[in-house]
């Protein structure tokens, strides 16, 4: 079958790499990929934010199957118009996108169906958002409530930290969005993965990233610095209680507003005393932690997400290796504040490239033949192993064979599973 897969990150280099490695695999198109992506599939120049240009670029290359990586062509209704002309598509319409289209959304949803969730309030103008804080006192988190690119969030340990988030997003950090301020949940956090497919669901896999730009979890938020999988904190008793919980609630509750939820959902956790809260949905692959489940997945992460399309979630199961994988994000100088791009990446030809190690492209470009850095998170190098102790070695052997004086990673990543 032909594939086109939308988007240009590591997630995508990642869902590439698997599926190139299927035999229902014919052909393989990623727009707008990147040169990494290179190596495993075609790429094509496309707007993924338009839904007529990938409608046409769809049509005119006899796309039997479409995988939406990033939330935005979601948000944009990308995978409606896909639909609408007859394209099997992977990926949740945009009006079910708004489960990370909207922090509101979101805990509205949870207010119906009885998920357990941070206490939270909606604000649409920063005096009164002020003021809410002011009488909660601090921790306190505060969200932009739109699209953030994973930036828009701040725990404030202070009242005044949280008033400089509030005026932030009011003064269009985040463009024209309202300010969600929840009840800072105490814990460990971790991410489950699930495939639904409007009805049934199916749990592919757990991760624990790295969210602060530092070692030992200090420094502002980034969309991520590496994680690892499986998460030890969420064992099959957490899981059990959040597919109970919160996860099938979940997609009953958007049926039956008639909205099904059809794609992966990406479930925050806050776990603490042996119980989870939701903390936010995610309605893709996070990144980094697609590398890590799609290098635990291989080839049947295409089975999978075929079934999730066609609607046969509740004849599928997912067979796992009893492995582990971890990814380390190597970052531009600067990261996650003002960065320079275009410095040389040097060293990547001779890494090593298979099912143990992969060194997934998230933010790079071609200059005259040179490879360089075009992002902030710019490669996510990525080890599997029988232990996580393993993994860790592979993922940073490849770290240390990368001539980019320019970047930086944290040397920590997966410490408290070590």
């Amino acid at each position: 079958m032909n594939i086109l897969i939308l988007g240009g990150g590591g997630r995508e280099h990642a869902l590439a790499w698997a599926i190139r490695q299927n035999p229902k695999c014919d052909r393989l198109i990623v727009a707008p990929g990147n040169p990494g992506i290179a190596g495993v599939a075609e790429c094509a120049d496309l707007d993924i934010l338009s839904r007529v240009q990938v409608l046409e670029f769809a049509q005119e290359n006899a796309i039997d199957f479409v995988v939406v990586g990033p939330e935005a062509p979601l948000a944009a209704g990308v995978s409606d118009a896909l639909r609408d002309a007859g394209f099997l598509v992977f990926g949740p319409s945009q009006a079910a996108a708004q489960l990370e289209a909207s922090k509101a959304f979101t805990k509205e949803i949870c207010d119906a169906c009885g998920a357990p969730t941070a206490a939270w309030a909606r604000f649409d103008a920063a005096g009164p958002a002020r003021d809410y804080v002011t009488t909660q006192g601090a921790p306190i988190v505060v969200k932009a409530d739109g699209l953030a690119a994973g930036k828009g969030v701040t725990v404030a340990e202070t009242v005044e930290q949280a008033h400089d988030a509030i005026d932030a997003i009011f003064d269009g950090e985040f463009g024209d969005t309202s300010v969600v301020i929840e009840e800072f949940m105490a814990g460990e956090e971790a991410s489950f993965f699930i495939l639904s497919d409007g009805t049934d669901c199916l749990a592919i896999g757990t991760a624990q990233d790295h969210k602060r730009v530092g070692d030992g979890d200090t420094g502002p938020n980034t969309g991520g610095m590496g994680a690892y999988s499986p998460a030890p904190v969420l064992t099959q008793a957490i899981q059990d209680q959040v597919m109970a919980q919160i996860v099938r609630p979940t997609i009953a509750t958007m049926a039956a507003k008639g909205t099904p939820f059809q794609g992966v959902l990406y479930a925050g956790l806050m776990i603490d005393q042996g119980r989870a809260r939701l903390v936010e949905y995610n309605v893709r692959f996070g990144d980094p932690e697609c590398q890590v489940l799609m290098m635990r997945l291989g080839a049947q992460a295409l089975d999978l997400l075929l079934a999730c399309a066609e609607g046969r979630l509740a004849e599928t199961c997912v067979t796992w290796a009893d492995d582990h994988a971890l990814t380390v994000v190597m970052a531009a100088e600067g990261y996650p504040g003002d960065y320079e791009k275009g410095s040389a990446i040097n060293g990547l030809n001779a890494l090593p490239e298979t099912g143990f190690q992969m060194t997934f492209h998230a933010g790079t470009a071609i200059r005259d033949g040179q490879i360089v850095a075009s992002g902030g998170r710019v490669l996510a190098c990525t080890g599997r192993g029988a232990t996580l102790a393993e993994a860790h070695q592979r993922a940073y052997a490849l770290i240390d064979a990368i001539d980019w004086p320019q970047g930086f990673c944290r040397r920590d990543i997966g410490w408290r599973a070590l």
